[in-house]
């Protein structure tokens, strides 16, 4: 997750190129409903709801936003919720429904290293979670001035991306279905002790990150483990991230 120091976050519409195995998918300007493709689905209404489900594919639309588009508002969410009760903080999990509301369940990573959580989920919600990820905002970067300059600072922090690795009950998802999602420009508000310790008030950002977006998981028992690192050496210096989530979760019936 980036921040001030463009953090990481654990947790990718057209690809061009793909890194290490990975797809990487660049937002569209076109508004959603051109985007939307024969990958269009509702997973609550399409009988998918699977123990072992397959990541939607990135350019998928579901609940009528794109992928991009719901990378954007788990930021959103993140950063709207205080330092002192944010899910990303959170060591055990009892801040997992902080701010949950709609169709879709947010997962957090974390802010360096381990945590090992407990969360009990709704019935027949979907879930989207970073393995690694990075955004910029002209509140934490009042020097940047455009668009291209939040997107430049947001896919810098992640290059160097290495050991991004995702099980679902044990079983690894395989890496062709991680996908390096990039955000157009959104709004943000900064509450007062906001997790990057900027200025209370409205800003603008862009993320760019690996993401892995579920179908609802079946009622019962499940564990999502998922971690990411960043190993980038240049000239300019060394940027060294890990951090790895363990979510035991209960989908209630």
């Amino acid at each position: 997750m980036a921040g001030q120091e463009a953090m990481f976050i654990a947790a990718a519409v057209a690809a061009a190129l793909v890194i290490a195995g990975i797809a990487v998918y660049y937002p569209s300007q076109q508004p959603a409903a051109a985007q939307i493709s024969l990958n269009t689905t509702n997973p609550v209404n399409n009988s998918s709801i699977s123990s072992t489900p397959t990541p939607f594919p990135a350019d998928t639309v579901q609940y009528n936003l794109t992928y991009a588009e719901w990378t954007a508002r788990w930021w959103q969410w993140l950063l709207s919720i205080p330092e002192d009760r944010n899910p990303a903080a959170d060591q055990t999990g009892e801040n997992c429904d902080e701010g949950q509301s709609g169709p879709v369940w947010f997962l957090a990573g974390t802010f360096g290293g381990l945590s090992e959580r407990v969360c009990t989920i709704p019935a027949g919600k979907s879930l989207l979670f970073s393995l690694l990820n990075a955004e910029c905002s002209f509140a934490e970067y009042p020097s940047l001035r455009s668009e291209s300059e939040l997107r430049e600072c947001a896919v810098s922090s992640n290059e160097g991306a290495a050991g991004l690795m995702v099980t679902i009950d044990g079983s690894a998802i395989d890496p062709s279905q991680l996908y390096r999602i990039q955000s157009l420009l959104f709004e943000v508000n900064f509450p007062r002790g906001n997790i990057f310790g900027v200025p209370e008030g409205p800003s603008q950002a862009v993320s760019d990150g690996f993401w892995v977006f579920l179908p609802p998981l079946a009622p019962g028992e499940h564990e999502i483990h998922f971690r990411g690192a960043v190993e980038d050496f240049t000239t300019a210096g060394t940027n060294l991230f890990a951090q790895e989530a363990k979510y035991r979760i209960t989908v209630l019936e």
